[in-house]
């Protein structure tokens, strides 16, 4: 099996690129009556008091079991794919560690990608934090 150096580090690079481009995302309010009222630096505060508030009370956006979860999909797959194109060029074993460490980069990085999104219970808790304060949650990003 032939290495190619540079290639691993192009790759090393752009997942951390990933990772690092992947903020937590925040909810977007509606600008109804309340918002209107405090306006954008309050209603700011409200969202960042909503957020600590289901941190305090062990609901966290958990966006880092993504990445792991993910990875370890893709190891698994990349593993099967791997021993069976493995197992037509007769090395079963050489496959599926070649197709596990190209199925667990892949899958790192798809959760690494998507680890910005919250989870739907910190999500649930947050917008009824916010609606109880009388603003609109319309998304998240």
């Amino acid at each position: 099996m032939r290495l190619y150096p540079r290639a691993a580090w192009v790759t090393v690079g752009a997942m951390l690129l990933a990772i690092a481009g992947c903020a937590t995302q925040r909810p977007v309010l509606y600008p109804n009556a309340k918002y209107d009222q405090v306006g954008p630096e309050i209603a700011q505060r409200d969202v960042d008091d909503c957020i600590r508030l289901a941190e305090q009370h062990g609901v966290s956006p958990s966006g880092g079991e993504k990445v792991a979860s993910r990875g370890a999909e893709g190891a698994a797959v990349g593993g099967a794919a791997g021993a069976a194109a493995g197992a037509v060029r007769g090395d079963v074993g050489r496959g599926a560690g070649v197709g596990a460490a190209a199925g667990a980069a892949a899958g790192a990085t798809r959760g690494a990608i998507h680890s910005g999104e919250p989870g739907s219970v910190y999500k649930g808790f947050v917008q009824r934090c916010l609606r109880e304060r009388g603003y609109d949650v319309i998304g998240w990003k």
